[in-house]
């Protein structure tokens, strides 16, 4: 369980936004903080990939896809000198 300390004005925003709303301070808060954190934590590449992380079959052709990165790179650094 967490506490929150709120300045008088947001304190006040919360107790009109519950007359209007029908909800309850709590029920604003956790929604609040529900939304925030799917903000920052959705923007993680790990939490859009989570579900394909390592289910992908190789088929035996990293070898050669490395070999043709590894020449790009090459050819990428020829052209910037």
């Amino acid at each position: 369980m967490k506490s929150v300390r709120l300045d008088a004005e947001l304190e006040r925003q919360l107790e009109e936004s519950g007359r209007v709303s029908g909800q309850s301070a709590s029920e604003i808060i956790r929604d609040a903080v529900r939304r925030r954190c799917r903000e920052i934590l959705g923007d993680r590449a790990d939490s859009r990939l989570s579900d394909v992380i390592g289910s992908v079959a190789g088929g035996g052709s990293s070898r050669r896809t490395g070999r043709a990165f590894a020449r790009l790179l090459r050819r990428r650094r020829k052209f910037r000198r």
